[in-house]
């Protein structure tokens, strides 16, 4: 959801096709962007093609998976930093959303690998820097000399 500026538009990703932005401004107006790669490249393609449609933003509404909420909300204030960011996801248990994927493994690579975005990017100018408690980064560090690491950035 990006609200604008004099609150009149706003937009909506839908979850109806890959890109699919509609700008709600008494009726939909559908524009499409290419499909993005990753969360910094989706917001620079979102941005720049409301921008081309004359929407002033003043706010946006990221939804992402609960372990991906802090890097979005990063990605975005690096790259959108005049706008305010709310960052929503889920509310969901450990356990349940272990319990959905049906793969302990695969949720502690996911988990390492969002920390280690968390940690790094900020020095590569990705994102914007985020205090992580030394019970985290520990924790992170143990999940790295445990093996799960196919979700690490190379």
């Amino acid at each position: 959801m990006i609200r604008s500026g004099d609150g009149s538009r706003a937009a909506v990703r839908l979850r109806t096709g890959p890109g699919e932005i509609a700008v709600v401004d008494g009726q939909a107006d559908h524009f499409r962007r290419p499909a993005a790669r990753n969360t910094g490249e989706n917001i620079r393609l979102s941005r720049s093609l409301l921008e081309k449609a004359g929407v002033n933003v003043a706010s946006v509404l990221l939804i992402s998976k609960p372990y991906e909420e802090r890097r979005a909300y990063a990605t975005a204030r690096k790259m959108w930093p005049e706008v305010e960011v709310v960052s929503a996801s889920t509310t969901v248990t450990f356990e349940h959303y272990r319990d959905t994927i049906l793969d302990t493994g695969m949720v502690f690579d996911m988990l390492a690998g969002a920390l280690q975005r968390i940690l790094a990017y900020p020095q590569k100018w990705f994102t914007v820097y985020q205090e992580v408690p030394a019970e985290v980064a520990a924790a992170y560090e143990r999940l790295c000399a445990e093996g799960y690491s196919s979700r690490l950035a190379r």
